[in-house]
């Protein structure tokens, strides 16, 4: 009778139904978010998701579609709107940032100089030598490092700023000599994102940009987000990730530029916009959005949830029948065939349970 005992002690003990508990329904889950467009990188990641207690977006091409158009041109030297939009677009010509691409695309038409020694200024903008000349073009925070004074232009820009406008100057070390605006679009479900992010528990709802306070503030008040960071470097988008994460705990991170890969980076988990996104991005992110559509963020959170309940529900499982089996032991209530098909049964089961992510969304 030991013997017997000690072969069905033996069959009640291996682990197959605890150890294909997880691996299985991270596989599923993997599987049916790939089908609705989201790429997961690992079942951390996955887990990461259901746990998450705050989020930050990127603002352009993550909140917005990305898309921006120039809308003002405001020549304030001798250069003409023409003469000015040609130079910028000499620039930006080999930049992949919407912002650049936008005016490019206005000056179609227009001849362009050969620019050298292209440089993009992280967080500022980008230089070029054009003619001989070192030619910058970005936001205020560059041409006020480079020691211009910007306070004769203030009343115009503060009036295009109001307007949620995005503003650039273009110049050279010496003077500056044009103002571009330009107007982005937000997604048509950015809004109603947000408000689902709300009720589905998270506690903080936070964009990052390196637009200044005022059009960051006009978009964060008709998304209605918790928190705006504005002026921003990749390295202060690090840093507002990490005080984000000691104040709320698990962080997530949306982006899609090269300036957003540090802080998708640092967060718990960074989900790129797969269509809109820089290869920087994708490849720094755990998660890529292939539809660039933000409506999946609470799709994910909920699969997530979904997923860590069913693993759970198996590895509760796979003890208790373990545990049952060991107690009819001790009474001799236990046979080897038994034991047996309770061992198979419960792999076919937790198998079959993680199975049931790959067929349907989570509720």
């Amino acid at each position: 009778p030991w013997f017997d005992d000690g072969l069905v002690l033996l069959v009640i003990s291996c682990p197959c139904a605890l150890v294909m508990s997880t691996p299985v329904s991270i596989v599923s889950a993997i599987g049916n978010a790939s089908r609705h467009g989201v790429l997961i990188k690992g079942g951390a990641y996955l887990e990461e998701m259901g746990t998450i207690r705050s989020i930050a977006f990127d603002k352009t091409g993550t909140l917005t579609r990305g898309r921006p158009e120039v809308t003002d041109i405001i020549s304030v030297n001798s250069y003409s709107q023409a003469q000015a939009l040609a130079l910028a677009a000499s620039i930006e010509y080999r930049s992949e940032h919407p912002l650049a691409r936008a005016i490019v695309e206005r000056a179609k038409g227009i001849e362009l100089q050969a620019a050298q020694h292209c440089t993009a200024l992280l967080g500022r903008g980008a230089q070029a030598e054009i003619a001989g000349r070192l030619m910058f073009i970005g936001n205020v925070r560059l041409f006020e490092e480079l020691g211009h004074d910007v306070s004769p232009y203030q009343q115009r820009l503060s009036d295009l700023e109001h307007q949620g406008k995005t503003v650039i100057l273009l110049g050279s070390q010496e003077n500056i000599q044009a103002i571009f605006a330009l107007a982005d679009t937000l997604r048509e479900n950015s809004k109603e994102t947000i408000q689902v992010l709300h009720e589905s528990g998270l506690q903080h709802i936070a964009m990052l940009t390196g637009d200044n306070r005022r059009v960051a503030d006009a978009i964060a008040k008709s998304l209605d987000l918790d928190a705006c960071y504005s002026d921003l470097l990749p390295e202060d988008k690090v840093a507002a990730i990490k005080q984000m994460h000691h104040e709320f705990g698990k962080v997530a991170m949306v982006g899609d530029g090269v300036n957003d890969a540090p802080a998708l980076a640092a967060a718990t988990v960074g989900i790129a916009m797969g269509v809109a996104g820089s290869d920087t991005a994708l490849e720094a992110a755990d998660i890529a959005l292939m539809t660039d559509d933000l409506g999946k963020l609470t799709y994910i959170m909920q699969l997530s949830r979904k997923t860590v309940a069913i693993i759970k529900q198996n590895i509760s499982f796979s003890i208790v029948i373990k545990l049952i089996f060991i107690i009819l032991l001790f009474f001799n209530m236990a046979t080897l065939w038994l034991a047996v098909f309770a061992d198979t049964g419960a792999s076919l089961l937790v198998t079959l349970n993680g199975m049931r992510l790959m067929r349907r969304l989570p509720h």
